[in-house]
């Protein structure tokens, strides 16, 4: 992509979660592919694989909002951190007009909606990534975290305003209001997107009614860090293998029911909010804690099955497609975005969201060696029939950029 500059903004320059992994790496790959590449940050460390990779960068060096030791300072930097949009602007303005694209990653957890006005200050062509949904719902998932359930609520209206809603409090739940209305009204930062990348078709539904008229809505793949392995020698082994965060939303506690009852031991890797819940309730579940992204892979390989039992929408779910690299099925529920990574009865199975009887049921199909060999040879086929790899989230990436240069150029 020569010539073209492309400012990428995240809230953090290190891997902190899956968003500031595919920004990172989009910047990596944008930059080998031709391109000027400037990742811009709110809070560091920088990765020092993008200077490597000659990514200029741009680190604010602040805390994020929930690591700031002053709750007051956390609470105006969410709603407005000047700072940002003072260094934004800074960037932003020496940068040729015909020929630099703004692309946010995200935005919610150290930069503040205030970066929305050096952009539309310096009139470029903005893109925006849905890693999550704090720019259409205050608390960023439309779920209702004390009910245990999706949220049909229309973001900002009197009902939203009297529901507490939030993983915290009420309290939160109020300042989370107060940031959107400020985002919504003040920065107008989902006006400054002409582009929107989405992850999955569960998102284009879920957001319908939430973008502006005109919004041009692409999908692009979020690069998967696998390598082909071969099909499983023996697919039969292993244990029900779940991956992530142990909060109610993601379903752990749904899947150490589900596994009690079909008498499977049940392994988790990740850590939590219901951790020490589930280790009480469920003595005998293996919590093997973080693990590196090596350590991760290497346990979907070992492992019978992964199961995706997350309760919210979800914007995707990358794991789902690593265990098909793996050559592991997948036991999804059909009420989030990842079930479409798997094809029921062919790479993994459905089960009805938030139902125990029915991951219980499917679990108990997957302990069939038969059904597990089959499942497992056609996951890994599928997959790598169409590899998520970094060349091809570049190249559907650049594709939008160039369709956004296009239009800017006719105008």
């Amino acid at each position: 992509m020569p010539l073209a500059t492309i400012v990428i903004c995240v809230d953090h320059g290190y891997v902190s979660g899956g968003q500031s992994k595919v920004a990172i790496e989009s910047a990596m790959g944008l930059r080998a592919a031709g391109a000027r590449v400037i990742l811009f940050a709110g809070c560091g460390p920088v990765d020092e694989r993008l200077v490597a990779a000659g990514v200029e960068t741009v680190c604010l060096g602040q805390h994020d909002i929930l690591s700031n030791p002053s709750r007051f300072a956390a609470g105006c930097q969410g709603i407005w951190n000047s700072r940002a949009a003072e260094a934004l602007a800074k960037t932003l303005a020496p940068l040729p007009r015909d020929r630099t694209i703004v692309h946010v990653h995200g935005w919610a957890k150290a930069l503040s909606p205030s970066i929305a006005r050096p952009i539309q200050a310096a009139r470029l062509p903005a893109a925006y990534t849905v890693h999550d949904y704090f720019m259409h719902c205050p608390n960023g998932g439309f779920y209702n975290y004390p009910n245990k359930e999706v949220c049909s609520l229309r973001p900002m209206s009197t009902a939203c305003w009297l529901t507490n809603c939030d993983s915290r409090n009420y309290v939160f739940k109020l300042w989370r209001n107060a940031r959107m209305f400020v985002t919504q009204h003040v920065a107008h930062l989902t006006q400054t997107f002409s582009d929107i990348l989405l992850l999955s078709n569960l998102q284009e539904e879920v957001l319908q009614n939430c973008l502006p008229k005109g919004t041009a809505l692409h999908r692009v793949t979020n690069p998967v860090d696998v390598e082909p392995l071969g099909q499983k020698s023996d697919p039969t082994t292993g244990d029900f293998l779940f991956v992530g965060r142990l909060s109610p939303e993601k379903g752990a506690s749904l899947f150490a029911e589900a596994a009690q009852r079909a008498n499977v031991i049940p392994v988790f890797i990740g850590d939590g909010p219901t951790s020490e819940q589930l280790r009480t309730r469920f003595p005998q579940a293996r919590f093997l804690g973080w693990r590196s992204p090596a350590e991760v892979r290497a346990a979907m390989r070992e492992a019978r099955a992964l199961v995706f039992p997350s309760i919210w929408y979800e914007t995707f779910g990358l794991t789902a497609l690593e265990a098909k690299a793996m050559g592991t099925p997948v036991i999804v529920a059909d009420g989030c975005a990842a079930r479409e990574a798997v094809d029921h009865g062919v790479t993994g199975l459905w089960f009805k969201s938030g139902s125990v009887d029915a991951l219980t049921s499917a679990i108990r199909m997957l302990l069939k060696d038969e059904l597990i060999v089959e499942l497992s040879r056609q996951a890994y086929d599928a997959y790598w029939a169409a590899p998520a790899t970094l060349e091809r989230h570049v190249a559907e990436t650049v594709a939008v950029y160039e369709q956004m240069l296009a239009r800017r150029a006719a105008a």
